[in-house]
């Protein structure tokens, strides 16, 4: 039984590792400018996606960059600052006005290398304008428990912003900027990575209105009075202070998944990747996936056993419990009692940050037994479930995975093992 959950970590280790700066960064940078560099950014991965810049600079350089607290890394010219995610802070705030102050007075000769990954949306807050920090708190707090995909919440975002949806790239201009990502979201979207502060928007106000109105989320008068008079329009396709901005993808969900695949070939176990883009409510996923794994074991379809189906994405949760989240528990929780102890499927899911939903753990480990061992513990899985308790299920198990502060972020890793 202690194999299967070895070899699951191992592959999730993987994932993480393939994801991490030091592997992926140095060759997307761009040669030195005549002028200024000044290194920028926000997110998870930022302090050390800063460190490795630092590291492989040929010349002179400074900056500002904001991660998550306990997400911070050793850098000697590049400050760090940490704030708060998912929900921002006043340190965020204030890192946000900073950075707009140091590239107000940029050259066309200057550089502004631009780190960005998953959890920039609430690490770089600047509200818009007739908004403040108290609004940009209460509706983020309602999107993370409306069941509003990720996309979704990043539009909103980005129409409540001063800084995202392209506007910290116009802010740069003239300077040329190049923007290093970590991909956390489905489809590699870089207006959807941390909501895009340095690229165009093609979304508007009147999306934003309707999401928010769709999700039945309360509006302060101010929220509407932006959305709907187009104050909180985000910089658009073909804006020339964007001309000399480009992207550069240096790490994907994809990308992860293909080294967590490898570690299990290399064991001998035959591996599908379903898709690096998976969404849906974090339970439902769960139910399709314990479907696919009852027809492999059933009838061999559609891969024969033993295998592992992996996958990533980015599930959301729709709270109307009390518990302890987050959705990758909540996906593999859903998985179990769906299967409800079927035999000889293993299954680990958790967030390749280290941190799922609002817990300090990345996720959790799922055995056949896994079921029998709570109700031994008088632990209801239907109502933990009901009650969005994920972490405080597998908590009372012993089967949290618990990996500490990762460095990077490249959305959630699912991997179901099949033995027989």
């Amino acid at each position: 039984m202690s194999e299967p959950r070895k070899l699951l970590r191992q592959m999730f280790d993987a994932a993480v590792e393939a994801a991490q700066s030091s592997h992926c960064l140095a060759p997307h940078l761009p040669p030195p400018p005549r002028g200024r560099t000044l290194v920028i950014g926000a997110g998870k991965a930022s302090a050390e996606m800063a460190r490795v810049v630092e590291q492989n600079w040929p010349g002179e350089l400074s900056g500002l960059v904001v991660t998550r607290y306990g997400y911070s890394a050793p850098c000697e010219r590049i400050e760090i600052v940490e704030a708060s995610h998912p929900v921002p802070d006043e340190a965020g705030l204030a890192a946000a006005k900073r950075i707009l102050g140091l590239v107000g007075d940029l050259t066309a000769d200057d550089l502004v290398i631009c780190l960005i990954s998953g959890g920039g949306s609430s690490l770089l807050v600047l509200p818009g304008d007739g908004l403040d920090l108290a609004v940009k708190q209460d509706i983020n707090k309602a999107l993370l428990k409306s069941g509003a995909t990720i996309g979704e919440m990043n539009c909103v975002r980005r129409h409540l912003s001063s800084i995202k949806g392209g506007r910290l790239a116009a802010a740069c201009h003239p300077a040329r900027v190049v923007t290093l990502l970590i991909s956390d979201v489905p489809g590699d979207d870089p207006a959807d990575i941390a909501s895009g502060p340095t690229t165009f928007d093609p979304t508007t106000c009147a999306d934003a209105l309707a999401i928010l109105q769709r999700h039945g989320i309360a509006m302060p008068d101010a929220v509407r009075a932006l959305l709907e008079s187009g104050r909180g329009e985000s910089i658009k396709p073909g804006d020339a202070r964007l001309a000399n901005s480009e992207t550069r993808m240096i790490a994907t969900p994809q990308m992860a998944l293909e080294a967590a695949a490898g570690v299990a070939r290399a064991a001998g176990v035959p591996v599908h990747i379903l898709g690096d883009s998976i969404e849906g409510e974090a339970r439902d996923v769960g139910i399709v996936m314990a479907g696919i794994a009852r027809q492999v074991v059933a009838h061999g379809q559609p891969f024969a056993a033993p295998c592992i189906l992996l996958s990533g994405g980015e599930t959301t949760v729709t709270v109307r419990g009390n518990g302890r989240g987050g959705r990758n528990v909540e996906f593999l929780l859903s998985l179990g009692v769906t299967l409800n102890g079927l035999a000889g499927v293993h299954a680990m899911a958790c967030d390749t940050d280290g941190v799922d939903g609002q817990e300090e753990i990345a996720g959790a480990y799922l055995a056949p037994d896994s079921l029998a061992r709570a109700w031994q513990q008088g632990i209801k899985p239907r109502e933990s479930l009901a009650n969005n308790d994920g972490h405080g299920f597998f908590g009372a198990l012993g089967d949290a995975v618990i990996s500490g502060p990762t460095l990077t972020n490249v959305n959630d890793f699912r991997a179901i093992y099949i033995i027989a």
